[in-house]
């Protein structure tokens, strides 16, 4: 053994690292701020059942990103971080649903779809939306006027107040970033 090893027992530890935070599994992060979070959710949403779902679904997420978690130095921030998303997701999907399946029961009863089309209907509102969170507004908006108006370009620049070729760019912008996610 070389002397310079030999200078330090085997029995002291390695020196410790004072910026890193300590190894944790991601079933440790679960023991430790499950109660917390679901606490910090059904505060948030005012609904157990929501809280305890989106709850389990911050934890799904986290085991995607086991890699990160012994990276995490502040684990209630950074869960809070994740469920935030959530809620503002679910926030979102429940606002889409209530406005869907109001305009279906404004329906006279015979055109009304039944109640299986009318989550399909919901499904496709709810993926449409995500599709086009992503894109600037100016591109959305220009993308939802073509597609669900009807409207040509030369019509969505003058309600757009925009020029013909900035609509034209925004229509290849929202089509690549829904092709994208195709």
């Amino acid at each position: 053994m070389p002397a310079a090893l030999a200078a330090f027992p085997n029995d002291f530890p390695p020196p410790s690292m004072p910026d890193r935070p300590p190894p944790r599994s991601v079933e440790t992060l679960y023991g430790e701020h499950h109660g917390w979070l679901l606490g910090w959710l059904r505060r948030k949403l005012g609904h157990a059942g929501d809280a305890a779902d989106l709850a389990q679904d911050t934890f799904l997420r986290v085991l995607g990103r086991q890699r990160d978690v012994d990276e995490v130095r502040e684990p209630r921030a950074w869960l809070t971080t994740i469920a935030h998303g959530l809620v503002v997701d679910h926030v979102r999907r429940r606002t889409l649903e209530r406005a869907c399946l109001e305009a279906i029961a404004a329906l006279p009863e015979p055109q009304a779809p039944s109640p299986e089309t009318q989550m399909l209907l919901v499904e496709a509102l709810v993926r449409i939306d995500a599709m086009l969170d992503g894109l600037p507004a100016k591109a959305r908006s220009a993308f939802l006027l073509s597609r669900l108006d009807g409207l040509g370009y030369a019509e969505i620049a003058q309600r757009l107040n925009v020029s013909l070729s900035s609509v034209e760019k925004y229509m290849a912008t929202a089509i690549r970033h829904c092709l994208a996610l195709k």
